[in-house]
C-alpha cells in the first residue's frame, strides 16, 4: 500500500485533551441525579459515546432513569469548561503539520465545540474545512455507526481500505472498522486507563501508540503491509 488516501482524526481524547474535562461535568451531573459514577470510570466506560448514548447506555444497565433535561445541560457546561481548560494532545500539532496528503477530522462533537477548541489550541488552521461532524450527517448517527467516516471518506474522494484513522475510544474505533478503514489507536490523553490499549486492540486497531511523534512512522510501516481490513 503507497502512502495513504486520507488519514482521519478523532478530535477528543486525540487531538484535544477534552474526554476528561467533559467526563468530569458529566459524572457530577449523574450523581446528583442519582447515579453515583466516577470521571475516570465515565471516561472508561464510556469514551467516544456522545452523553445521550450514554444516558441511554446506563437506562438500561442500571434501570436507573434519567431526565432528558441533562442533554442540554451537560452540553452547556462541558461548553464553558473547555473555553477555558482544553488544551492540544503534546504533539498534535506537530503530527497534524506532519501529514503532507490529506487529512481530516471526524467527531461526534459538534462542529461549533470542535472548531472553539481546535482555535483555542492553535490546530484550526491544519484542518480548517475538513472537520466532520456526525451530527451534520445525512443520518445524524454518531459513532459507533460508520456514517461520519464514509461521509468524510465521500467527501474527500478518498477509498476507506486506503484511509488511516486515529482514534482514542473503542467506540471510535467500532466505527471506523465498520466504514472499512485501517485503524490506529490513541492513548496519550489524560483520560486513558490502565489497560485502555489492550481494548483498543481487541476492537480491532493495527497497533497503538502514546505518542504522537511515533504517528508518521507508524502510517509509513502499515502503508507497506496490506493487511486485511
Amino acid at each position: 500500500m503507497p502512502a495513504p488516501d486520507l488519514v482521519i482524526f478523532d478530535c477528543d481524547g486525540v487531538l484535544v485533551d477534552s474526554e476528561i474535562i467533559a467526563a468530569r461535568v458529566e459524572a457530577r451531573l449523574l450523581t446528583e441525579a442519582g447515579f453515583e459514577i466516577t470521571a475516570e470510570d465515565l471516561a472508561s466506560r464510556y469514551s467516544g459515546l456522545t452523553f445521550k448514548d450514554i444516558l441511554f447506555e446506563i437506562e438500561k444497565e442500571a434501570a436507573t432513569p434519567l431526565q432528558a433535561s441533562l442533554i442540554e445541560l451537560a452540553e452547556s457546561e462541558v461548553d464553558k469548561r473547555l473555553r477555558k481548560e482544553v488544551r492540544a494532545i503534546e504533539g498534535a500539532r506537530e503530527a497534524a503539520a506532519a501529514i503532507a496528503g490529506k487529512k481530516c477530522i471526524c467527531s461526534n462533537s459538534s462542529k461549533a465545540r470542535l472548531e472553539a477548541m481546535l482555535g483555542k489550541t492553535g490546530l484550526l488552521p491544519f484542518f480548517n474545512g475538513f472537520i466532520y461532524s456526525s451530527l451534520e450527517t445525512p443520518s445524524r448517527l454518531p459513532k459507533p455507526a460508520p456514517d461520519v467516516f464514509l461521509f468524510a471518506a465521500e467527501a474527500m474522494q478518498a477509498a476507506p481500505q486506503r484511509t488511516f484513522v486515529i482514534e482514542d475510544s473503542v467506540h471510535g474505533i467500532a466505527g471506523a472498522k465498520a466504514a472499512g478503514m485501517r485503524v490506529i489507536g490513541f492513548t496519550g490523553a489524560a483520560h486513558i486507563q490502565p489497560g485502555h490499549a489492550d481494548l483498543l486492540m481487541e476492537a480491532g486497531a493495527e497497533t497503538v501508540i502514546h505518542r504522537f511523534r511515533d504517528l508518521a512512522g507508524v502510517i509509513a510501516a502499515l502503508s507497506e503491509w496490506e493487511g486485511a481490513v
